[in-house]
């Protein structure tokens, strides 16, 4: 671990902007847990359009990450889960949690209205300006 890092390479490159694009980490986290409806991944990535999803999808399925599976019930079921090399992003995607967890803070709510009082002068004057 301690080796030193080779000039980037275009290999780094693509799989760290394949990885790093909005939505595909959070995307491969899920098909972690095993195989997932559409409307399973759908519900579980926060603000994630159905445009955007399949657009991931299909890039993640051509990479060879992800299989698609199609079901020939009635409606036709479809399921996403990770290929072999898929799964072999799950050390290096865990490593990046862990990392997470511990370096990046998440806020927990917007910041409470300040008083008037706590204001700073020229914002109260303005206000009252305004009156």
């Amino acid at each position: 671990m301690n080796q030193p890092l080779s000039p980037l390479c275009p290999r780094f490159h693509q799989a760290v902007e394949l990885i790093g694009r909005r939505w595909t980490g959070a995307i491969l986290r899920m098909l972690m847990g095993g195989r997932q409806r559409y409307s399973d991944l759908k519900g579980a990535v926060p603000e994630i359009s159905d445009r955007m999803l399949s657009e991931r999808l299909r890039e993640l399925e051509a990479e060879g990450l992800v299989r698609r599976i199609v079901t020939p019930d009635t409606p036709v079921r479809v399921e996403y889960e990770l290929t072999d090399k898929g799964v072999s992003l799950e050390e290096p995607l865990r490593a990046i949690s862990a990392w997470a967890e511990e370096w990046i803070r998440v806020p927990s709510s917007p910041a409470p209205a300040v008083a008037p009082e706590e204001r700073p002068a020229s914002a109260v004057a303005t206000r009252e300006r305004r009156r």
